[in-house]
């Protein structure tokens, strides 16, 4: 099945923010084997959405629009395609008492303009937002499906595998098939690393694609098969042994998996509690911890400790070690580590500290300088690392390098380093 994508926003044509549903969009559909044949961004105007339109639909069997969908005065896509088409506007009572709902449940002022999310061209389908309050919907004309959703990525996210995806197949069920994928999350190489790793994997069928999400790489595996899913899960199966032999130690998380929630199972399994002072990290590694639901069965507390006198006073680190070896050093992250974990009774404490930049470094300790320090009451691991990035990517890549030692620990690697 060959696709198009509209994208319709003032907002991406002035390049105030940039378009993130396209590439997800893409994604989606390449992994049911159907093809994106073009994509457009057009502005908040009707005469450009029907050259858009015009252009797109004698290409393709199905047409995806985003945006414009809101109560504001410059979302005019619903009423741009009724016109478009010559279709009356009509409100959906269902719709509108839900949208109200939601207003009513959050306790925000419900305003008149706000009805317009409820108004739909006439003989359209509507698509349910599980996320936002504007919900999407589809038109048919003459064999061909417009599949109109919001805008907000997190909306386009959570409706297109959930209303979209099941909506074409049943519109286009010849151009069904079925699907495996496997999405293994990489941390530790880079790309073109990762891609020399898996170099020679082959098996009939199976698609294999890198996708970099800094700090991590992701390899997406992916089978289809017209008439049998065992066959296709068989295959998938084979490879991804094949690539889990080949890059095990990088491998820590699979498909909807993050590294947080990894380190957080593994510490709920195994009955065991952390505390974590940050530095250079800011707070990001305990942010990312309490990102899990549940997090407080081990987090037991994080302390950002960014200056010498708290280092001194919250976590016992002796002024003397930070006069003779500095804040940014092994023998300070290994102090602060213990400190942590001894302060907090808890079994682990993790540290880091660190260089960000972009001022601060020296010959000895240049920027991306970052020390990482894991203690759980036997013997303390520290890990020097020097990172290459700006600011907010080295206390990225830190604060994953941190919960990796976490994870490799937890589960039994030799060399949790």
């Amino acid at each position: 099945m060959h696709i198009g994508i509209i994208t319709i926003g003032n907002e991406l044509t002035s390049g105030r923010i940039q378009d993130a549903n396209t590439a997800f969009l893409a994604r989606q559909f390449h992994l049911q084997g159907w093809q994106v044949v073009a994509s457009l961004s057009v502005g908040d105007e009707e005469e450009m959405i029907a050259a858009a339109l015009a252009f797109i639909l004698p290409r393709a069997e199905t047409v995806i629009v985003t945006g414009g969908l809101g109560p504001t005065a410059d979302d005019i896509t619903t009423a741009a395609l009724a016109h478009i088409f010559g279709l009356p506007l009509i409100t959906d009572e269902e719709t509108l008492q839900h949208i109200r709902g939601i207003f009513t449940r959050y306790g925000l002022k419900w305003t008149p303009n706000n009805a317009k999310q409820a108004v739909f061209p006439q003989g359209a389908e509507i698509i349910a937002n599980p996320t936002g309050t504007a919900p999407g919907f589809s038109l048919r004309r003459e064999g061909k499906v417009i599949a109109v959703i919001p805008g907000v990525p997190a909306e386009v996210r959570r409706m297109v595998p959930a209303g979209v995806v099941p909506l074409l197949k049943r519109a286009f069920p010849g151009h069904a098939r079925h699907t495996a994928v496997r999405t293994l999350k990489t941390f530790g190489l880079s790309e073109a690393a990762v891609d020399q790793a898996v170099a020679g994997v082959e098996l009939a069928g199976v698609e294999i694609g890198f996708y970099p999400r800094f700090p991590e790489n992701h390899i997406v595996l992916s089978v289809r098969d017209e008439h049998d899913e065992a066959a296709a899960r068989a295959r998938l199966a084979a490879v991804e042994e094949e690539v889990r032999r080949r890059l095990d130690r990088y491998i820590f998380a699979r498909d909807g998996e993050t590294l947080e929630g990894v380190v957080g199972a593994l510490l709920r399994d195994q009955g065991r509690t952390i505390a974590v002072a940050e530095s250079c990290t800011g707070g990001l590694v305990t942010d990312r911890l309490t990102d899990v639901p549940g997090s407080s069965a081990y987090l037991e507390r994080g302390l950002t400790t960014y200056s010498n006198r708290a280092k001194m006073e919250l976590l016992g680190v002796p002024e003397e070690v930070l006069q003779a070896h500095g804040a940014v050093s092994e023998e300070t992250a290994r102090l602060m580590a213990e400190g942590v974990r001894l302060r907090s009774g808890t079994d682990l404490g993790l540290a880091t500290t660190g260089i960000a930049g972009p001022d601060g470094g020296s010959e000895s300790k240049p920027v991306g300088t970052v020390y990482i320090a894991l203690a759980d009451g036997v013997e303390t691991r520290c890990r020097h690392y020097r990172y290459r990035w700006e600011r907010r990517r080295i206390k990225m890549i830190a604060s994953q390098a941190a919960l990796l030692m976490v994870k490799r620990y937890l589960a039994g690697d030799e060399d949790p380093l």
